[in-house]
């Protein structure tokens, strides 16, 4: 024998109705609604609360109480009940097109994070100055996937401030940077450093030497990243060191960018070395004051690591000392 229809008399009365708090509505939907939203799905599938609670494997009383609650967190009737078997009301049918378009939706973005965080096939986000694109990653890459064949990477080509805050922000899981940042937020760790070159035109006063004093390019006009780029920074510093303030003709985003101003004869520059040597430029070796760049890796300080990204991490750190090509 059937048991009388469960009436909800709120669902009746819209002024004795709980409604969600504005004030608070975001914090409501994901700590009232978004729980029963399954639960909701199963007993609208099933049109049967006992049948629907034995899928879900929770108490029928349990899942009946929910259902009525989620009414009156809505203000609206969505089953017609009689006894334990329900039928939706045209309020429940279109409530339950939106929240199985938004079950299928979170279970695509299940799918996706427990794909990326996959051992085998899982993706690592990584950023890397523009200077380290043409060869020092890809050869990076390619020897961590002699190991990780199938891990896949997100690459993000950057200035060194930009990637720090794409890193603070969640975009990238580590990038690699110069100079190393020092930051509370942050774990650096300095892995390798890269010489730096004095490129001159090959027709330059000192296009016959092979090494020089920064000094000597004192009254150089100097082609340069622009400000807040790492290599800017290193570049005025050097030349504070070596006892002036360079003049700045020219500013690029790009070091291949600076070594064809440089070969245009509209000035001189500090730059690491180049993936393939540029013709119409002469690169000086730099004796004094010591002219490198720090090479470091940073990651954001208590982020967990996914499989991939700690195989990474752990792939970068065990090259200390041999990051960069010789």
């Amino acid at each position: 024998m059937h048991k009388p229809a469960i009436i909800n008399p709120m669902l009746h009365n819209p002024s004795s109705r709980p409604r969600l708090s504005p004030s608070s509505y975001e914090e409501d939907i994901q700590q009232v609604l978004a729980p029963r939203l399954a639960h909701f799905a199963a007993v609208a599938r099933h049109e049967h609360v006992t049948r629907a609670a034995h899928e879900l494997g929770v108490p029928q009383s349990t899942l009946s109480r929910a259902m009525v609650r989620l009414e009156e967190d809505l203000g609206v009737a969505l089953f017609a009940r009689k006894g334990r078997t329900v039928a939706l009301t045209p309020a429940g049918r279109t409530f339950l097109t939106t929240v199985e378009r938004a079950l299928a939706e979170v279970e695509r973005a299940a799918e996706s994070v427990r794909a990326d965080a996959d051992p085998a096939t899982g993706k690592v986000a990584f950023g890397f100055l523009h200077t380290m694109g043409s060869e020092t990653v890809p050869g990076l890459i390619r020897a961590f996937r002699a190991d990780h064949p199938k891990v896949r990477f997100q690459l993000v080509q950057n200035y060194g401030e930009a990637m720090i805050e794409r890193l603070r922000a969640g975009d990238l899981d580590l990038c690699l940077t110069s100079p190393v940042p020092d930051a509370p937020d942050l774990v650096a760790r300095r892995i390798d450093e890269q010489r730096l070159r004095l490129v001159v035109p090959d027709d330059h006063r000192l296009a016959t030497r092979k090494r020089v004093r920064l000094a000597e390019a004192a009254d150089e006009a100097f082609v340069t990243l622009e400000p807040g780029y790492g290599l800017r920074r290193i570049t005025d510093d050097l030349c504070a060191e070596a006892g002036f303030k360079p003049r700045v003709a020219f500013e690029g985003e790009e070091a291949e960018t600076l070594r064809g101003l440089v070969a245009a004869g509209l000035g001189v520059a500090l730059l690491p070395p180049p993936a393939v040597a540029r013709p119409g430029v002469r690169e000086l070796t730099v004796t004094a004051p010591r002219a490198v760049r720090e090479i470091g890796v940073a990651w954001l300080d208590g982020h967990p690591d996914t499989p991939p990204v700690a195989a990474f991490k752990h792939f970068l750190l065990s090259r200390r000392g041999h990051l960069l090509p010789e």
